[in-house]
């Protein structure tokens, strides 16, 4: 098989994961990496034999790549992944796979036009605690779901400057910090029908408010008539206090999940089963991208897992929670995806599928 010609956009924790993971595959040959901080760039390019890139301009115009790893955050790179996508350059987003529904679908149609790949390195669903949760709802384990509890809690000591800024951002907390969780909560059930949100920000200085995103958010999800989700979110909590877990309660048991810890309880609040894991990112995240190459190289044999279309699906349950926020109601997934899709056309460089 071919290796794949890679390169990696963003090398902050995230992305030194990607590019670790990425040099692990065979599938993979990463000739350049680029970062904001050249002196970042030329440490990594000097450990994995690359090319160092302080321009993300110049990675795409100068390298002929099979794929992009990108880590950085969309404000800064969403122009290039264009570019590379209309050199026909398959394309991995870390999450958010957007700063909106609109911008989102853009890309899956312009990857859609190229016949390209355009996925999102959900990477919990290639951790071993979520696999079990998905294995144990498959199996039939679990009846009548009709609640799910999600919590994340940050220190706002990990929020960078730029997140701070409704225009690079896109959004805050539920965004960024919660964008794996409402992955999880759609792969494994569906898209709720609606979606009801509060949200704020607890800066103290009143004007300030206005061009900071939110920080704290309740989100509620409704399904059926007989099954909720609620989501609550906050970057304040503390170090201490920072965990993130989703808590699922069925007619008889109750399973709760983490990064680290899948436990299932009966009725009666006794645990039979219980499962630990450590904290390992770099399995996943190996077996994320061993499934991206592989869609690539081998897509009759291997089905691309969290593609950018199928991702569409949270990013319209965010978009109805921002909505909301600002309407005072419920809003649909289902309306977003509808009245977007019909506004926006198929990008103006779609190729006959002969050539």
């Amino acid at each position: 098989m071919n290796r794949l010609r890679t390169a990696v956009l963003g090398l902050g924790c995230n992305g030194q994961l990607l590019l670790e993971a990425a040099s692990q595959i065979n599938h993979f040959q990463v000739q350049a990496v680029a970062d904001k901080d050249c002196e970042l760039a030329e440490k990594a390019a000097g450990r994995y034999q690359c090319t160092a890139y302080d321009d993300y301009r110049q990675v795409i115009m100068q390298n002929q790549l099979d794929c992009l790893l990108v880590a950085a955050p969309m404000y800064s790179c969403d122009e290039y992944i264009k570019m590379a996508m209309k050199k026909k350059v398959n394309v991995l987003k870390l999450p958010p796979a957007a700063r909106g529904f609109e911008e989102a679908l853009e890309f899956v149609r312009l990857a859609e036009s190229e016949g390209i790949k355009f996925a999102i390195g959900n990477i919990n669903r290639f951790a071993q605690s979520f696999l079990d949760l998905r294995r144990f709802l498959q199996q039939g384990n679990l009846e009548q779901v009709f609640l799910i509890n999600a919590f994340c809690f940050v220190d706002n000591q990990d929020i960078d400057s730029w997140q701070c800024d409704q225009k690079l951002a896109g959004g805050g907390v539920l965004l960024h910090n919660c964008y794996d969780i409402i992955d999880q909560i759609v792969y494994n059930f569906t898209t709720p029908q609606q979606v009801y949100s509060l949200n704020t920000n607890t800066a103290s200085d009143k004007q300030q408010k206005h061009y900071l995103t939110e920080d704290t958010v309740v989100v509620t999800m409704k399904f059926t008539e007989s099954f909720f989700a609620n989501l609550v979110a906050s970057q304040h909590a503390g170090i201490e206090s920072r965990q993130k877990f989703v808590k699922i309660s069925g007619k008889d048991k109750t399973l709760t999940v983490s990064d680290t810890r899948f436990t299932v309880k009966n009725r009666d609040g006794q645990i039979i089963e219980d499962l630990e894991y450590n904290n390992d990112r770099l399995c996943p995240m190996g077996k994320l991208l061993e499934n991206f190459a592989l869609s690539i190289l081998l897509p009759e044999e291997n089905k691309l897992y969290s593609s950018g279309s199928e991702n569409l699906n949270n990013m319209a349950v965010i978009e109805s929670a921002y909505l909301s926020a600002r309407t005072g109601f419920a809003e649909e997934p289902a309306r977003i995806v509808e009245m977007v899709s019909q506004h926006m056309p198929m990008p103006t460089n779609t190729r006959p599928a002969h050539e």
